[in-house]
């Protein structure tokens, strides 16, 4: 069984990253393959309209445009699963993750009768990092991010989100202009309330095929 894991934050060493790391050791406990990829490592945009993959014939679920997403497109849809992680800017996901959506959703979809050319089930397990608290998210963003999210319903498998809130972004407030932000609980958060979830994001990984 094989996943796929994507980060979608900028850091490849802090919240975000730090979640889909445990998700992967979670997988891997389980005995899955896991390949895991920094999306701001590679050079791509969103989709291109090129239309290649609406060709008659031309091959289905497949980007034909030559950059570094398009390799990575062909490893979702050979894979069981796949985890994406995001953190929130400003009430979204981050535009790395909103382009991949974009191909990924739209090399399955047929101009005849926009039906669903993958036949495949691939679940999606979401992970999103955020300094909001969590009622925060809930009142104001999280039914706007499910409803983005809903591009990747064409995997056709179950979509889980879990979030870690109320983060920590930096180490020093001192040096930032962030006085709205109260260092001192940021920290309590961090030591007290993310270690159970990475405990969360591990279990996430190891039970993603089945969601």
């Amino acid at each position: 069984m094989k996943i796929i894991i994507l980060n979608g934050s900028p850091r490849k060493k802090n919240n975000t990253a730090k979640m889909l790391r445990s998700a992967k050791e979670g997988a891997e406990s389980k005995g899955y393959e896991v390949e895991y990829f920094d999306l701001y490592d590679l050079n791509f945009t969103g989709c291109r309209s090129c239309l290649a993959c609406k060709l008659k014939d031309g091959r289905r679920n497949h980007c034909f445009w030559k950059d570094d997403l398009s390799p990575i497109i062909d490893k979702i849809f050979e894979s069981d699963a796949l985890i994406i992680g995001s953190p929130i800017y400003q009430g979204h996901i981050t535009s790395q993750i909103q382009a991949l959506m974009e191909r990924v959703h739209f090399v399955t979809l047929s101009y005849d009768d926009y039906h669903n050319y993958n036949d495949k089930k691939i679940n999606v397990g979401v992970i999103l990092t955020m300094n909001a608290p969590k009622d925060v998210y809930e009142k104001l963003y999280a039914e706007k991010i499910k409803n983005d999210l809903g591009l990747l319903h064409n995997l056709n498998g179950e979509m889980k989100i879990i979030g870690a809130f109320d983060t920590l972004q930096v180490n020093d407030y001192s040096k930032y202009n962030m006085a709205s932000f109260n260092e001192e609980h940021k920290k309590e958060v961090n030591a007290n309330q993310f270690p159970f979830d990475l405990k969360n994001a591990f279990e996430f990984g190891a039970s993603i095929l089945k969601v």
